[in-house]
């Protein structure tokens, strides 16, 4: 009679062709999620327009979608990692497509918080099973993997943000929210019955990697009582709240600046400087994650946020200084985008590093409600700007964050992971 370790012997690892037509899979379902967040900022003014709600009514949508995005990732990780994938993600599109219809109709604020809020809870069935399922197909590229698969998120509204904004110019933003919303639903869930995580034995080892890697698995219990747990989690807020604050409100922040229908040519593409800046960054924000995974995979996680961090400090400073000039807001914007993608690559790699891959989905998941508990400053944002009159201090706020979490990089995470590592195996 077989065993199950014997199972575990006589099972082959996983052909190069399975595990990056899993990452593939992955990181189409994130195409189709990413314009719920990185598009909603082309919703806001049409809305306002329309019902004179004012930007901060209609920003709290923005929160409470980030937020029911994040905070049941954890419980919707615990069903990918009992379960599987596929139907977790299934349940993901089918929501996505039944929010943005009921956007492409609300009438009232809390039709609109409504759909923010199941529009969050499908996104976040898809995020975290893609995510999750990555760090466990590729324990000896975790920070590439975490990083390519989160990229699908940072940079597909690149793909859509221009029809997006054509079809709102012609059509209105209802049809926009209606058309787009089952495009991507039926998409993610056509490609979630091909979504499966690794069975013993099929993931790679983890041997050589430059990083260190724990060898114990950390009970979610476990997790939130770990100070390191901690530690990792308020520097993701420190960090995504500047990012989230800004995405949100990009479309506001080029009109406040005067910018955003100056006319640019760059590289030999032609637009508006919004309509450019919204393509070019949320390129760049996608390809941030890929590239910063891989460096940390070569170099190590704190010396690699420590050096972000800082570069994201400055180029908010930048673009708040020097914003109202259409190529600075062009420039700049791009590296803010660049240089605070990489934390949806950096955070899970790390959180798996030092607790283990057993439950990763249910701890990448848990570390993720930080993404919510920042978005929480959205509005906040916008009573800041109403209050002062311009964008400069939330930008010189959101530089004063970054430098704090590059700090902590150093003198606080880095021992405190060698110690995990080391008491783990």
């Amino acid at each position: 009679m077989a065993t199950a370790s014997s199972a575990v012997e006589v099972r082959p690892v996983a052909s190069e062709w399975t595990r990056w037509g899993q990452l593939g899979c992955g990181f189409v379902c994130m195409l189709m999620i990413a314009n719920l967040q990185y598009g909603w900022n082309l919703f806001v003014d049409p809305i306002d327009q329309q019902y004179h709600w004012g930007r901060p009514a209609i920003q709290v949508a923005f929160a409470l979608f980030v937020l029911t995005e994040t905070w049941l990732i954890p419980v919707e990780g615990w069903f990918v990692d009992h379960f599987g994938p596929r139907v977790v993600v299934m349940a993901g599109g089918l929501l996505i497509a039944v929010a943005w219809a009921i956007n492409s109709c609300a009438d009232s604020l809390f039709l609109l918080y409504l759909a923010a809020v199941v529009s969050g809870i499908g996104a976040g069935a898809v995020y975290g099973t893609c995510v999750g399922n990555s760090l466990k197909w590729f324990s000896d590229r975790r920070g590439l993997a975490a990083g390519l698969t989160a990229a699908g998120f940072g940079a597909g509204a690149a793909a859509t943000v221009v029809p997006i904004r054509e079809v709102i110019a012609s059509h209105g933003y209802q049809t926009a929210f209606l058309w787009f919303g089952i495009g991507q639903g039926l998409t993610i869930l056509i490609l979630s019955q091909l979504l499966r995580a690794p069975r013993l034995g099929e993931a790679k080892a983890a041997a050589g990697r430059r990083v260190q890697q724990t060898r114990r698995d950390t009970s979610p219990a476990q997790l939130v009582r770990s100070p390191l747990f901690w530690v990792l989690y308020l520097m993701f807020v420190a960090v995504a709240a500047p990012g989230i604050a800004l995405t949100a409100q990009l479309a506001s922040v080029a009109t406040d600046f005067g910018v955003a229908d100056s006319p640019i040519v760059v590289l030999g593409m032609a637009g508006t400087a919004l309509t450019l800046a919204l393509t070019i960054d949320n390129t760049l924000n996608g390809l941030a994650r890929p590239f910063f995974g891989w460096v940390s995979d070569q170099i190590g996680r704190e010396i690699t946020m420590f050096i972000v961090f800082c570069a994201g400090a400055a180029s908010m400073l930048g673009l708040g200084w020097l914003g109202t000039d259409p190529v600075m807001f062009l420039v700049f914007g791009a590296l803010v985008y660049f240089t605070w993608g990489e934390i949806y690559s950096l955070f899970p790699a790390t959180c798996t590093d030092a607790f283990g891959t057993r439950y990763a989905t249910t701890n990448a998941g848990i570390l993720y409600t930080a993404k919510g508990t920042a978005a929480l400053l959205v509005p906040l944002a916008s009573l800041l700007v109403a209050a002062t009159g311009s964008w400069h201090a939330v930008f010189v706020v959101a530089a004063v964050l970054d430098l704090v979490a590059a700090a902590m990089a150093m003198t606080v995470l880095k021992p405190m992971l060698r110690a995990a590592i080391r008491r783990g195996g």
